[in-house]
């Protein structure tokens, strides 16, 4: 069971200003909470792989197509800075 104590640990840790009241709400809140895992840690799982969903999930995406864009200009006059027809970028590797 989860005390008022180790919940102004962890609003403190999580920079919370908590008042008594909400104090005593989440000691309540967390305990109820601890107390459902560990109702989870019960059940025989030997027999259940690893998953990071419940359900499968996938993308679904368009193929990318390479178009030109008709205004090259308009980019280009929207950098803050430009040499030619490039973007000049600040260098972020080292020479050596």
């Amino acid at each position: 069971m989860i005390d008022r104590e180790q919940v102004r640990k962890v609003a403190n840790l999580a920079r919370l200003e908590l008042t008594p009241e909400e104090e005593e709400q989440f000691t309540s809140q967390l305990g109820n909470i601890i107390d459902y895992f560990q109702q989870l840690n019960e059940l025989d799982v030997s027999d259940v792989e690893p998953t990071t969903r419940a359900i499968d999930v996938s993308n679904v995406t368009r193929t990318d197509e390479l178009q030109p864009y008709p205004e090259r200009e308009a980019i280009l006059q929207g950098a803050p800075e430009q040499e030619g027809e490039f973007f000049k970028v600040p260098k972020i590797l080292n020479a050596d």
